[in-house]
């Protein structure tokens, strides 16, 4: 049975979609107005995470031939051969993103189905199928997909997107390449050898370790812009703690770019946005 739950998980990227509906509720949490009801809320969250999911099964989906080439991926369902790929499984990726779009619309509003659609839609199409085997620029657009989750929680409390909402999905936007790129900089054998162009193996990880730092300095300025638009005190600590830690590791990465430095890179940049969507909700939530 516990094989069969985490199956399931890896083919749906539960924990992805999680980290998103977390963005979504932060998203809600930082937007000035009356809150939903609690199972607007409810739905809300599952809506989000149902959406990443089927973004999610699909990728593994269309991916199996490069993940079959990596040794972190080589044992995914549809890599291994575990599932088949079969048109049952499209069909039932579409129904979940059709059933979590219908529920966002009839529980809140037009705007959240459309920013839950778009997050999907974006990682199952704009990345995945569009540019993650053509250009180093995949994971910069693939980005959007946590943004307009954000957009989606703001929406259901005001589909006019006021200034910390929208700065919040920058950060979302800004969070995703660096974040990525130290995971790619640690696998750069694996993505090399399935020919997919993330940036260390377009440019050398020595030079992907900078882009890495500018990012990761952008981003950290971006996500304490809120504070100027009424955000507290337990937000801009969550920011400015997670930020530097994050700045902290990338400056490393810079001084020794190699896969242990990338992988700890990584791990910050995981409490850096747990940090601040932890921060934005109890701030913008738990405080107002």
């Amino acid at each position: 049975m516990y094989a069969v739950v985490r199956q399931i998980g890896s083919v749906f990227k539960l924990r992805i979609g999680v980290a998103i509906s977390f963005s979504a509720l932060a998203g809600l949490a930082i937007t000035p107005g009356p809150l939903p009801e609690a199972w607007q809320i409810v739905v809300l969250a599952l809506a989000v995470l149902v959406s990443a999911a089927s973004a999610g099964a699909y990728n593994q989906y269309v991916e199996r031939d490069l993940d079959v080439l990596m040794d972190r991926t080589r044992d995914r369902p549809f890599a291994s051969g575990e599932y088949r790929a079969s048109n049952l499984w499209l069909v039932t990726i579409g129904g979940l993103l059709v059933l979590a779009v219908a529920a966002a619309w009839l529980a809140l509003n037009v705007w959240v189905a459309l920013y839950v659609f778009l997050g999907a839609f974006v990682y199952g199409i704009v990345y995945t199928v569009w540019l993650k085997r053509r250009t180093w620029m995949n994971i910069v657009w693939g980005g959007l997909a946590g943004s307009f989750a954000v957009l989606a929680g703001a929406a259901a409390v005001d589909p006019s997107l006021p200034a910390n909402a929208v700065i919040l999905s920058v950060v979302l936007f800004l969070w995703t390449p660096p974040h990525f790129w130290s995971l790619a900089t640690a696998l750069h054998k694996d993505y090399e050898q399935a020919g997919v162009p993330m940036l260390p193996v377009v440019v050398g990880d020595a030079k992907a370790a900078k882009a890495i730092l500018i990012s990761a300095v952008a981003l950290v300025a971006a996500s304490i812009l809120p504070v100027l638009y009424g955000m507290g005190w337990i937000y801009l600590a969550g920011a400015v703690s997670g930020g530097g830690y994050f700045i902290w590791k990338s400056v490393k990465l810079v001084r020794s770019p190699g896969p242990s430095a990338a992988m700890a890179n990584f791990f910050a940049s995981l409490i850096q946005l747990t940090l601040l969507l932890v921060g934005a909700i109890i701030d913008g939530w738990i405080l107002r």
